[in-house]
């Protein structure tokens, strides 16, 4: 593991998801029904604390200028909590689909107009998710226009949020993951 006191690089990112088994090679089939020989499970690495850390700190280093850290459930909750707590910012929860009871809302937490979120994620693939959770976001009146994941796909995502005047910066690309199987 990385000490806690540097920044933990690509490597060391990679390292903390390869140890988790969060990144398999073989050959699956994905949600969107396409194949692929690469499966990426990031919610194998969050459960322990170091590696959650490590995934945090990472995050951390690219969090920038934001009132708020948002991510949709269940994927992002815990690295979003993690990322606010180290930097000190209040965060949201995005909910798939709004509640259907009390005040139906489709977050928790607080969104002030105006207020800038920064969005993260586990996974994007085509940015379907991060597109749903800019809707959210903007629907609240808050402003998007970044969103961090630890990895990206490279499936469409980048090109599908920049339409809609979001930058997408990944800790890692599904390229790289490819390259550390050989």
């Amino acid at each position: 593991m990385t000490p806690a006191s540097s920044s933990p690089d690509r490597a060391a990112v990679l390292a903390t998801l390869l140890e988790a088994e969060a990144v398999r090679f073989g050959d699956f089939t994905l949600a969107a029904g396409e194949t692929s020989d690469v499966y990426v499970d990031v919610k194998r690495a969050w459960p322990d604390p170091d590696r959650l850390d490590v995934l945090a700190r990472a995050l951390a280093e690219q969090v920038g200028e934001t009132d708020r850290i948002g991510g949709m459930e269940l994927g992002a909750v815990p690295l979003v909590v993690a990322t606010a707590l180290r930097v000190r910012k209040p965060y949201v929860v995005l909910r798939k689909a709004a509640k259907e009871h009390g005040t139906r809302q489709a977050f928790e937490g607080e969104i002030r107009p105006g207020d800038r979120v920064l969005l993260v994620e586990d996974v994007s693939t085509t940015g379907g998710s991060i597109a749903r959770s800019v809707e959210i976001v903007r629907a609240a009146g808050g402003v998007v226009d970044r969103a961090l994941v630890i990895v990206d796909r490279e499936g469409g995502a980048t090109e599908r949020l920049a339409a809609i005047g979001v930058r997408l910066t990944a800790l890692l690309t599904f390229s790289e993951l490819r390259r550390a199987r050989r």
